[in-house]
């Protein structure tokens, strides 16, 4: 009984790298995904940067074409960390306005009511982006650098007329061209 005790205790001294990348392996289930607002892996959080308008002016062009790629005039997804800059965010619409590089520029979308009327915030009405049909706005004061890699997904294409709109508040308010 005593040799079979041993050779069970020694084949259990096998099992411990198996059950660290099982551990390992649950641990990485478990954690927070784009869309549950909770921590990202620096990984994530690197994909997507944040600057004042003014300080990332550009030629704004419309130039959508669903074609896979973000082009200005789409409204694309992508997940976005809060300012807090504490870890959380969340996945959400943006309007793309131009490229810096291999990035992405784009303005951050809300369907919260309370944005209409503050000066930072410009309603461009509803559309295919918003499964509910709700008014969005763009936020004009905060431009995102959102790498390639972290889009999900393209939403929809903006109406010319609203992208106009958009692009007239960048060059009169921040000195876009």
């Amino acid at each position: 009984m005593a040799i079979m005790g041993c050779g069970m205790l020694g084949g259990m001294a096998n099992w411990g790298p198996l059950l660290r990348q099982v551990v390992e392996a649950g641990l990485k289930l478990l954690r927070p995904t784009p869309s549950d607002g909770r921590a990202r892996s620096t990984t994530d959080l690197a994909q997507v940067r944040s600057a004042p308008t003014a300080d990332r002016a550009r030629t704004v062009v419309y130039a959508p074409d669903l074609d896979g790629g973000a082009d200005p005039g789409e409204i694309v997804w992508a997940w976005v960390p809060f300012e807090e800059q504490d870890g959380r965010g969340k996945d959400r619409p943006l309007l793309v306005v131009g490229r810096a590089g291999a990035d992405v520029l784009a303005l951050m979308l809300s369907s919260q009511h309370k944005r209409d009327g503050e000066p930072d915030w410009v309603s461009i009405g509803s559309g295919a982006w918003d499964r509910e049909g709700r008014e969005s706005f763009v936020r004009l004061d905060r431009v995102l650098e959102v790498a390639e890699r972290g889009i999900r997904r393209e939403g929809a294409v903006l109406e010319r007329g609203r992208f106009d709109r958009v692009a007239g508040e960048l060059r009169g308010r921040y000195g876009w061209t």
